[in-house]
Parts: C-alpha cells; sequence; structure tokens
C-alpha cells in the first residue's frame, strides 16, 4: 500500500525536502496558460487537515492551505502566515505575530483558528494519525490518555494576531514540524457548521493558502486546485487552476500526455523509464521515502517470532525487485532511514546505522530461519495475506513479493489489493498481516521515520514493540536531546535495533521518473512530501 504522511507515503509532507525547481521541456496545450492538467495515481481521502495523512491528501492540503511556516526546499523553513517569530532563552517558549489575512470565504483569519485548529488534532476524539508530533508540548501526553481537555495544550491565542506554543523541553527541529497540516488553522464555525461532513468534500471546507480546493465530491477522481483570491500572496500566484484526475494505468496516462491532454504524467516500470530517459521532458526526481513491508504482529502471531520475520526479509532479492520490477532509477533501502536524509563528519546515517542481513537477501540461511521459526512457533506451515492499494504502479510489486515469499516452504500468501482510500484506511486502523506501505519523514532528521516504531507511536500499527528501542528514542528526545553526537549516537543504535529485530522489512528507496512540458516553470518539488508547489509556478 503506497501511503506516502506520513507520512504515510504518502505517509507525510515538510521541510526536510529536496527542493526542485523544474522547468521542463515540452509544451503546455493550455489555451489561457493559466490551467495545468495533472495526473496522479490515487484519489485524496479527507480535506481534514487534521487527518491528512496519506500522499495525495497532503498534496492537496499543501496547496490549499498556509501555516505558520513552509518549507524553503533546504531543510530550513519560511514565514508564511506567521510575519514574524520570537523563542525564548531556555528554548521552550515561541510567539508567533501574524500577518492580517482572510480565509477563502473573506473571513478573517486570527491567532485563534491557529489555536483552535492545533488544539482540535490534539483531541483523541478528532483521532488525527499525526497528533503524536505535538508530543513535547504542554499537556500533550496527558490529553492524548484523556486525562486532561485539550483546552489545556500549551498553545493559546495571546493577542488577535499572536500566537504562543509552549514546549516541556527545548526542541531543536519545532519550527521544522510546523509545516505539517495537523499544525494548520481551522475555523471553529466551520468544523461545527459542517460536523461530522467537514473536510469529506470540497464544499464543506474553507481554506487560506494559494489555491482552493474544488469539484471534489468525496468520492469522485478528479478535484481541481482553483486559485484562492484571498491568499496573502495572491499576486504571486500566476496559475488560475491545476485540475488532477486519478489515471491508474500508465500507458493511458502517457497516451494523454502525448496527446496534450495532460501537462505532466509519471512514467511507471522499466520500459516507460528506457523509453523516455533520454527526452527533453524526462526529470528523475529523488524522493527521501522508504518503501517497507509491516508485519503486524497483533493480527498474525507468527510475526511475533524473530526468525520468521528475518526469513522474510531474506528471502526477497532486492537486486531483481529494482532491476527487473521497478527499472526506474529507485534504490535499496538500507534502513528505515533514506539515504542522504541526514549525514555527520561527512557520512550518511545509514553507513553507521544500516545491518547488512535485515536490509540484502540470502535464500539459503532464509530457509533454515524460516524452519527454525516454524518450529518454535509449533506450526508446519502457515497462510498470509499481503494487503496493497490496487494501482498499476503497486501490483507488480506486491506480485513479486508474493512470488518471493513462495519461497519458503509450507508457505501460502494470498494479495489484498484495495482501493487506495480502503488501503490506507485497513493500514492505520491496523487491519491487515502484511501491508505494501512506505514513509516519509516529515524533518530532515532521523526521528521521524525512527519513530514510527515506537511502541505507543499512532503509526505503529504493526504493533512491534522493543524495551531497548523505545529507551534509546526517550533518550534522543530528553536527556541527549541538546547533545548533537550523543543525540545521533541513539538514533544510529536505535535503528539497529529496529533492524536486528526485524521490526519491518525495508524494500527500496524510491525515485520518480517524470515528463513535464517545457514551458511550465518554477514548479517546486519537495522530495519528502512528495509535495508539488505551485504557489509561483507560471507557463510560458
Amino acid at each position: 500500500m503506497d501511503m506516502k504522511k506520513s507520512r504515510i507515503l504518502s505517509i507525510i509532507v515538510t521541510t526536510a525536502l529536496l527542493g526542485l525547481v523544474l522547468t521542463a521541456c515540452g509544451k503546455s496545450q493550455s489555451s489561457n496558460k493559466k490551467h495545468l492538467n495533472w495526473m496522479t495515481n490515487a484519489s485524496i481521502a479527507s480535506l481534514d487537515p487534521s487527518k491528512a495523512v496519506d500522499t495525495n491528501t497532503q498534496q492537496a492540503v499543501y496547496n490549499a492551505f498556509s501555516g505558520l511556516v513552509s518549507p524553503d526546499g533546504s531543510n530550513k523553513v519560511r514565514l508564511a502566515t506567521a510575519k514574524s517569530y520570537h523563542v525564548s532563552k531556555d528554548g521552550k517558549t515561541y510567539t508567533f505575530d501574524l500577518k492580517h489575512t482572510k480565509w477563502s470565504n473573506g473571513q478573517e483569519l486570527t491567532a485563534k483558528d491557529f489555536e483552535y485548529g492545533i488544539k482540535r488534532s490534539a483531541d483523541p476524539k478528532t483521532a488525527s494519525q499525526e497528533a503524536y508530533y505535538m508530543a513535547n508540548i504542554e499537556n500533550y501526553t496527558a490529553i492524548s490518555k484523556s486525562q486532561l481537555s485539550p483546552d489545556q495544550l500549551g498553545v493559546k491565542a495571546i493577542g488577535k494576531y499572536k500566537l504562543q506554543i509552549k514546549l516541556i523541553k527545548p526542541q531543536p527541529y519545532f519550527l521544522n514540524l510546523l509545516v505539517l497540516p495537523v499544525f494548520y488553522p481551522q475555523s471553529e464555525s466551520i468544523v461545527k457548521k459542517y460536523g461530522k461532513s467537514y473536510g469529506t468534500t470540497s464544499s464543506k471546507m474553507i481554506y487560506n493558502g494559494a489555491f482552493k480546493i474544488t469539484n471534489w465530491t468525496g468520492t469522485n477522481d478528479s478535484w481541481t486546485l482553483t486559485k484562492n483570491k484571498e491568499y496573502y500572496n495572491a499576486d504571486k500566484t500566476k496559475l488560475d487552476s491545476i485540475k488532477y484526475t486519478v489515471i491508474k494505468d500508465p500507458q493511458t496516462a502517457l497516451n494523454e500526455y502525448q496527446s496534450g491532454k495532460l501537462d505532466q504524467t509519471t512514467l511507471v516500470g522499466k520500459q516507460q523509464y528506457s523509453s523516455y530517459k533520454n527526452s527533453k521532458d524526462f526529470h528523475l526526481r529523488k524522493i527521501y521515502s522508504v518503501r517497507y513491508l509491516s508485519l503486524s504482529n497483533k493480527n498474525e502471531p507468527a510475526f511475533r517470532n524473530v526468525n520468521i520475520r528475518k526469513a522474510l526479509s531474506l528471502i526477497i532479492n532486492r537486486k531483481e525487485l529494482l532491476n527487473d520490477v521497478l527499472g526506474n532509477g529507485s534504490t535499496q533501502a538500507r534502513g528505515i532511514v533514506p539515504d542522504t536524509l541526514a549525514s555527520r563528519n561527512g557520512k550518511d546515517f545509514n553507513d553507521y546505522a544500516s545491518v547488512s542481513d535485515a536490509v540484502n537477501g540470502n535464500v539459503e540461511q532464509a530457509k533454515k530461519l524460516w524452519k527454525k521459526g516454524l518450529s518454535e512457533i509449533g506450526k508446519k506451515n502457515l497462510t498470509i495475506s499481503i494487503n496493497s492499494n490496487n494501482g498499476d504502479d503497486a501490483k507488480p510489486i506486491v506480485e513479486f513479493i508474493q512470488n518471493q515469499f513462495s519461497k519458503l516452504p509450507g508457505l501460502k500468501v494470498n494479495l489484498t489489493l484495495l482501493p487506495n482510500t480502503v488501503a490506507t484506511a485497513r493500514f492505520l486502523s491496523g487491519q491487515y498481516q502484511v501491508a505494501v506501505t512506505g514513509w516519509s519523514p516529515s524533518i530532515s532528521d532521523p526521528i521521524s521515520p525512527l519513530n514510527i516504531r515506537y511502541s505507543t507511536n499512532s503509526m505503529n500499527t504493526a504493533k512491534w514493540s522493543n524495551a531497548e528501542y523505545d529507551k534509546l528514542i526517550d533518550k534522543s528526545n530528553d536527556d541527549d536531546a541538546l547533545n548533537p553526537a550523543k543525540r545521533w549516537n541513539d538514533l544510529v543504535d536505535a535503528q539497529k535495533v529496529l533492524l536486528n529485530d526485524q521490526g519491518l522489512i525495508p524494500l527500496f528507496q524510491p525515485a520518480q521518473a517524470e515528463l513535464i512540458k517545457s514551458d511550465i516553470h518554477n514548479v517546486r518539488f519537495y522530495g519528502n512530501g512528495p509535495i508539488w508547489d505551485f504557489s509561483e509556478t507560471y507557463v510560458k
């Protein structure tokens, strides 16, 4: 299931991004030069910022909302709705002065909207999958356990245009977290007006970003980003609209690109990649993300056995997956932390923290551990099901995994291919045995992907748990938070524990090949989301 917010893969959005500004090479067929036609392979799930987790949802929400800060494409943030901010000497209080801006319906946007939106995301009743990013805000932990009211969260409007956020301890990357949708403003009056239907269609929502979302009914496979004339920086928004259409078949998408019906398309598979890699319209985008297999310890007792987990990882020939199935520039994952996300002393994080046996194949060793694991759990055979979305780009991957797993004696593997929104919902609720999924870090720090296997993290739907792992994550966030060298070592050791215990099965770090028309300029792509930013895009 390709979900990247996140984060899932689709998972997540952010500032730790590989910021690329693309100027493509063919010509848009757009008659007025102010409208683009974009494709994607899956629909959006909800426009509620508190519930924006998968990639396509975060892609839409990012272009339709403006947070306090936004990504700048170079691992930092730039001011957005905030015009300035101040951090206290002890690093625990952040005060933001806001620009005087409006919602898309002309309603005034104030600090109260940020206070309400953040507190709503923190409220357990909202069931936000990414509320854990608030863990360092005063009283969040007690609120998450329903021991305190969300009103007690350390976020407060201390003036009409002044917002204050109090932390329990300094957090060097806190500003980077504020680009996430759970920190976006929300209008209390609009939330209450629409109730349970809030965000379920584009008309049951208001926006404060460069674009409004229109023409999404909640079930259709297209939607439009329409210029928001109330946006504070609307004079820099040159496009009138970008129409997104879900096209699951890669050949159909390519045909529509070639006929001028699309201004962009994603190339899928070895054949398309090889055929167009020398085209002047071609762009290869590295994505800060890792695709992996999540094994549910909750739903399949056999996965509680470490030898079973290791055998399933070792049986996979990742070189064959990369070269014969993908063939698109993707690279082998060396852990849950993507390569080039973080480095120290000139060496990549994974040069310190990868464990070879956990990310490479060895059929002979896999069969030995499989036999041992089955003996330990008192079984001679096992039947499992792999969940994935049903997109044409996902199907070859999950079928390859099925084929690899079937090499283990006594293992029967079924496939459950689902629409993206259903696959995402099942993953988030833990309704799977094996899920093909992925994670895009929210910040350029190993803590972001490592957090998803912390025992109490809401994204740990596999329910894998390791006391040593939790202790190292806690140490990196507490005792060693302000000591870069010690914190780095904590995170290195944490990934080693995760891989040695095979708390998940890393597969590959994706690359995405695109064709984009040449007269489209200043399309910003942030590799962590992955997110397209159209706020200053123009056609010429």
